[in-house]
């Protein structure tokens, strides 16, 4: 091991500074009257680009996203304030400050988080951010692939030679 005070890094101007969370932007996505959501990209704010951590905050009457499950990619949900309804598959939990829940990756069962109540419900998430992802959306029968930023109907399978000149 190196001693500490040999070790030079040139480049610690160009370092991410700490930060307090209250300066990163927020963002926010709405689909129609069902779908919601507002976040802080912190991670992505502090330079990261292998793992995604955000602060969320979903509205009274909203849902964050359909609900789906990830292939190669494994999220961590921790409840800061508030309360919501998480959709699991087939059960509904409710969820409040404190629950604590992990998505492992392949786990296939859909996960949909929607508040039901009457204040916000915020929330920390914690996941994987790879580009070749595979995200199958349960309620819609559809698949995602990040890499070809496409999405397709799961019902249209082919086998593996059709369309090929044999």
């Amino acid at each position: 091991m190196s001693d500490p005070e040999q070790v030079v890094d040139k480049n610690d101007e160009d370092a991410f500074k700490p930060f307090r969370i209250e300066s990163a932007p927020w963002r926010e996505h709405s689909e129609g009257d069902r779908f919601g959501l507002r976040w802080q990209p912190l991670s992505r704010f502090a330079g990261g680009t292998h793992l995604g951590v955000e602060i969320c905050e979903l509205a009274p009457g909203k849902q964050a996203y359909p609900a789906h499950f990830h292939m190669l990619e494994e999220e961590h949900m921790l409840i800061l304030d508030g309360s919501a309804t998480l959709l699991l598959g087939k059960k509904a939990y409710e969820v409040t400050a404190g629950d604590y829940v992990c998505f492992p990756a392949g786990q296939q069962v859909g996960h949909a988080l929607v508040n039901n109540g009457s204040e916000v419900c915020r929330y920390l998430m914690v996941g994987e951010d790879r580009r070749e992802e595979v995200v199958v959306y349960t309620d819609s029968n559809k698949v995602g692939v990040r890499a070809l930023g496409a999405r397709f109907p799961m019902e249209r399978t082919m086998d593996y030679w059709e369309g090929e000149d044999t």
